[in-house]
C-alpha cells in the first residue's frame, strides 16, 4: 500500500469504446460503470482504472497494486481458445482481449490478488487453458437488463468461505465456462448446472477467484471485500 493511504490500490480494467458521449463530445473513450469503483470503494479500497495498453506493459502495472479486477464486457475472441467462431458471437475486442490476458498473467506470476467479473472469470479461465461456451440461454434475457438468479457454492471453497449460503445474484452473459483451465476448480454453480465461479485452490500460491455475475450491480458486497481484504 505505498499510495499512502492505508487503503490497497485496486487496479480495475476498462472498456475501450468508440462514440462514448458527454457533453458536446463524441469520441473513443476508456470507460467504466460506476459500480466498479463504488464497490472497490464500499469494500475498503482505492480504486485505479487500466485502460488497454501494450501487453508488454502489464507486468509494470500490476507491480504497483495491492489487488486487481478483470471487469465485464464484450466477448472474448474464440480464437483465444482455439474455438471457430459461434454466429452469436459478439465482435472482438482484440486490444482489450491481450492486455487483459497479460495482466492476469501477471497477477497469477506475483500472486497479486485477482478478482474476474464476468467477461474476466471467462478471461482468467482462457489465460489458464480453457474454454467457453459460446452462446448459453437463460443468462441475458432482456438485452440490458440485468436479470437475478440463484447461485449456491461449493463447501469447502474460497468462494464458499466468503458467501457460504444460495444467494441470487445480478446477471448478464450468454457465453459462460465449459472445460475449466489448469488448476481451477468450479466453486459455485446455477440451478442450470452452469459454472457461476472458479477459483485456484489456496494451496495453488495465491488469490484467485472468478465469479460470472456482476455484484457491482447489487448490494452483496463479500466477494470484494474478500479480494480487498487479500490486497490488504
Amino acid at each position: 500500500m505505498a499510495n499512502g493511504t492505508g487503503r490497497p490500490l485496486i487496479g480495475v480494467s476498462t472498456y475501450l469504446e468508440t462514440g462514448a458521449r458527454w457533453g458536446v463530445w463524441e469520441l473513443e473513450a476508456a470507460l467504466l460503470p460506476v459500480g466498479y469503483p463504488r464497490l472497490v470503494q464500499r469494500a475498503g479500497g482505492l480504486a485505479v482504472m487500466l485502460p488497454p495498453d501494450a501487453p508488454e506493459h502489464a507486468a509494470a502495472a500490476v507491480a504497483r497494486l495491492d489487488g486487481l479486477v478483470i471487469a465485464g464486457g464484450p466477448d472474448v475472441e474464440p480464437e483465444r481458445y482455439g474455438a471457430e467462431r459461434d454466429p452469436r458471437t459478439g465482435p472482438p475486442a482484440r486490444k482489450r482481449d491481450a492486455w487483459e490476458l497479460a495482466l492476469i498473467e501477471a497477477a497469477l506470476a506475483t500472486g497479486v490478488p485477482l478478482l474476474g467479473i464476468c467477461r474476466g472469470m471467462q478471461l482468467l479461465n482462457v489465460a489458464l487453458g480453457g474454454s467457453l461456451v459460446q452462446h448459453l440461454s437463460g443468462h441475458a434475457e432482456v438485452v440490458g437488463v440485468f436479470g437475478r438468479h440463484p447461485v449456491k457454492p461449493v463447501p469447502g471453497t474460497l468462494y464458499a468461505g466468503l458467501v457460504p449460503e444460495e444467494t441470487t445474484v445480478p446477471t448478464f452473459h450468454h457465453q459462460a465456462v465449459d472445460r475449466l483451465g489448469v488448476g481451477l476448480v468450479a466453486c459455485a454453480y446455477a440451478g442450470d448446472g452452469t459454472v457461476e465461479a472458479v477459483e485456484l485452490p489456496s494451496g495453488s500460491g495465491g488469490w484467485a477467484l472468478g465469479v460470472q455475475w456482476h455484484p457491482e450491480m447489487g448490494e452483496d458486497g463479500r466477494v470484494m471485500r474478500g479480494l480487498v481484504r487479500a490486497a490488504g
